[in-house]
């Protein structure tokens, strides 16, 4: 019993468990609670991007009705700054000098008896500058240039030979922009202190980072800090770091000692809680006629803050793509007089896809192959690097069953050869992955004397079904109908959990729950070990199964009994067990860690005349491992290709280069697809089990996105003839 077993539960169309809460309105968000003597935060934002500030001015702010304080760097006490985490550095403490490094930056905090009275407050304080010239372009020579910043470029082979034996060789220049997070929900911290305890509810995808990185800033054991975040309205990576607007909400209420909640506002979103980099990204491919990939070279450069770092190898995967013999990839980052970035969808990925697969694309084109074909000429059979058997890799399935479910064959070669009326029509298509990701986790489950599961541990679910999925797993691997399975989670007191993020929690959370409830079976069989009572006396753990709320012998369901009828016997009102994941090693296995792989097909329509450019439909091909819920999973699939398409036809964050102000922070503004601008949606999943962990998952929630930029740019040059290497595609890129 030490693999799980496909059954009736895994794998099922659950609807999800949380479902009824979020849907009567029970479920409890950060910016829900509310406590006795409640106050609120309001932000006072720089309006330059770069210099000093010369003054500032609170009189009138203290003076506004019902204003507790205003705290600016001349009365902020000296903050730590945040620790280093699994996802790279804190951002900078708040308050702490006088300089401005970004528009936006929070300069000061007004607490005040109501919201309205807060930000009433906070436009009153008056601010002068001392104002610099700001660096707001990748391509700015005055840029400091991180290089290598991760220690992840590659070289393999020689590059510069395998481009002497290319009969072709594609090269261009790929930009993607500033994307800016943006769930529904507006993030929001609410504080309060109890003596030298803290309690922070907060709109986080990972509270044990927070209660850390709280503990380092402020001083404070861990122990005496509680974050609590049982729903998140969303996040797409915003609130994997913990941002300095919390630790203003805890500035606040010790300065108050009172609750304090803070709720920023739509514009401050695109300010404070990252954002995806903008990138230029270099890319050379070189081919045989027939079709043989012999060198590939990618340079990327992203943005980043002024003393910040933000993990983003745009060019990376192109390293483990494909089987060609010569790869270069380098990475940079150039600071800049800009906000934090941050992990967004795909974070990486979902820029350095872009160019390669356009540029794959195009390859095919210069050397006769249908792209499909050249795909599948140059499929990477093992790790590229590593040169080892990946743990599990069904990229060419998804590839053959996605162009069958697509109708593939039906595309004609020519450029401009398809159409449908006024209409052009154009086939494209991308091969995408995303890398293996997982760390440590723990997770504690409970059987009580009624004979219900309780499952626990510090995870998130942003709305990608955890609350789901953990329940079916437990029920399963407990012989428990769902029904009888509480799963808890989002609350830094329990059982260590790693980020909702990276597409890396189902795996490490999903093997911590498989742990300990497998080591629960275990417990309730060393209690009747020596029962002369139970027909379970002596058995290990290889001899029996569970079922229907019993431990049984396997073969033989008379053989056993009910946890119920154990505790009762035993005067135990509950058993309970811990179990961790560790995860896997290349070394340990002899396999290379397999993340997510898919295959992306994309149906669009152009009207020449107009530039209008529609996607018709999509067919994503996933090979996600074991997929435990694939209502779910699918969600996860059709939420990250809505976000693709935003990516590729809608989302740029406008920074104004003179002053460094984003000029797009609005819904008003900032373009996202609407219902109408999404068809057709046709998820598949193909593949079986990762061989690597006991439940053989890889997160989907990333891989969702990833390729659709490029395909739906691959669809626009098979209807026009026209290579599009900029990001959003635009009606001026289409006009003919």
């Amino acid at each position: 019993m030490t693999t799980l077993e496909a059954g009736k539960i895994v794998g099922a169309g659950l609807d999800r468990v949380d479902a009824p809460l979020k849907v009567t309105g029970a479920a409890q968000y950060p910016n829900d609670f509310s406590f006795p003597g409640m106050a609120h935060a309001a932000l006072v934002g720089s309006t330059i991007a770069a210099g000093r500030i010369r003054g500032i001015d609170v009189t009138d702010a203290l003076a506004a009705s019902g204003v507790l304080t205003v705290i600016t760097h001349l009365n902020a006490p000296k903050l730590e700054r945040g620790p280093m985490t699994l996802l790279g550095g804190s951002p900078p403490a708040p308050l702490q000098d006088d300089r401005i490094l970004h528009y936006g930056q929070h300069v000061a905090v007004v607490v005040a008896e109501s919201a309205e009275e807060a930000r009433h407050a906070a436009r009153l304080v008056r601010v002068q500058y001392e104002e610099a010239e700001a660096l707001l372009d990748v391509d700015d020579p005055r840029a400091e240039i991180v290089v290598n910043p991760w220690g992840m470029d590659t070289e393999r082979g020689d590059v510069a030979a395998g481009f002497v034996q290319a009969d072709v060789v594609v090269e261009g220049t790929f930009t993607t922009p500033d994307n800016t997070n943006n769930p529904l929900g507006l993030m929001s911290t609410v504080a309060y202190w109890h003596g030298d305890s803290l309690t922070v509810h907060d709109s986080t995808q990972w509270p044990h980072n927070v209660r850390t990185s709280l503990a380092t800033v402020f001083g404070i054991p861990e122990s005496g800090i509680r974050v609590v975040a049982p729903f998140v309205g969303g996040g797409f990576g915003a609130g994997l770091r913990m941002w300095p607007h919390v630790i203003l909400t805890v500035l606040a209420a010790r300065e108050v000692n009172r609750p304090v909640k803070l709720v920023l506002t739509r514009p401050e979103m695109f300010t404070s809680v990252g954002h995806r980099p903008n990138s230029v990204q270099q890319i050379k491919i070189g081919a045989t006629r027939d079709g043989d990939l012999v060198a590939i070279e990618h340079h990327g450069i992203s943005s980043v803050a002024m003393e910040d770092d933000d993990y983003e190898p745009v060019s990376v995967g192109s390293a483990v793509s494909y089987a060609c013999l010569n790869v270069l990839t380098r990475d940079r980052q150039a600071r800049l007089n800009i906000p934090c970035p941050g992990s967004m969808r795909a974070p990486a990925e979902g820029q350095g896809n872009f160019a390669l697969e356009s540029a794959i694309d195009e390859v095919a084109y210069a050397v006769g192959l249908d792209p499909l074909e050249f795909r599948l000429r140059n499929y990477a059979e093992q790790h590229p690097i590593l040169n080892l058997p990946w743990s599990s890799k069904a990229l060419r399935e998804c590839f053959l069953e996605g162009s069958e479910r697509f109708g593939w064959s039906r595309r004609t070669q020519e450029p401009g050869s398809m159409r449908d009326g006024r209409w052009l029509v154009g086939y494209g298509l991308a091969g995408v992955s995303y890398p293996f990701y997982q760390v440590p986790c723990q997770a504690r489950a409970s059987v009580r004397r009624d004979g219900s599961a309780y499952v626990r541990s510090a995870a998130t679910d942003i709305g990608t079904g955890t609350y789901t999925v953990m329940t079916q797993l437990a029920a399963e691997l407990l012989g428990l109908d769902v029904t009888r399975v509480r799963f808890d989670l989002g609350d830094s007191d329990m059982p260590y959990s790693p980020q909702a993020g990276g597409s890396g929690l189902t795996g490490a959370l999903g093997n911590a729950v498989h742990a300990a409830c497998r080591r629960l079976v275990r417990e309730f069989l060393d209690v009747v070990r020596d029962d002369a009572q139970s027909p379970l006396r002596g058995a290990a753990d290889d001899d029996v199964t569970v079922t229907d709320g019993r431990i049984h012998r396997v073969g033989d369901p008379v053989q056993g009994e009910s946890y119920v009828d154990i505790l009762a016997r035993h005067g135990l009102e509950e058993l309970s067990a811990d179990g961790r994941s560790t995860p896997p090693r290349t070394d340990d296995l002899g396999m290379a860690m397999a993340g997510a792989f898919g295959a992306k097909f994309v149906e669009v329509r152009i009207d020449p005349e107009l530039g209008l450019l529609r996607v018709a439909r999509v067919v994503s091909a996933i090979d996600g491992g074991r997929i435990l819920n694939e209502k779910t999973a699918t969600s996860q699939i059709i939420g990250g290709t809505v976000g693709g398409i935003s990516q590729a036809m809608f989302e740029e964050t406008a920074t104004d280069q003179g002053t460094g102000r984003i000029a797009n922070a609005t819904f008003g503004d900032y373009l996202m697809p609407v219902n109408a601008d999404v068809r057709d949606m046709d998820v598949i999943f193909v593949g079986g089990p990762d061989r690597a962990t006991a439940i053989g998952t890889k997160g989907v929630g990333e891989i969702g996105l990833v390729g659709l930029a490029a395909a739906i740019g691959n669809a626009v040059y098979h209807a026009t003839g026209r290579r599009i290497r900029s990001l959003p595609i635009t009606i001026d890129q289409l006009m003919l």
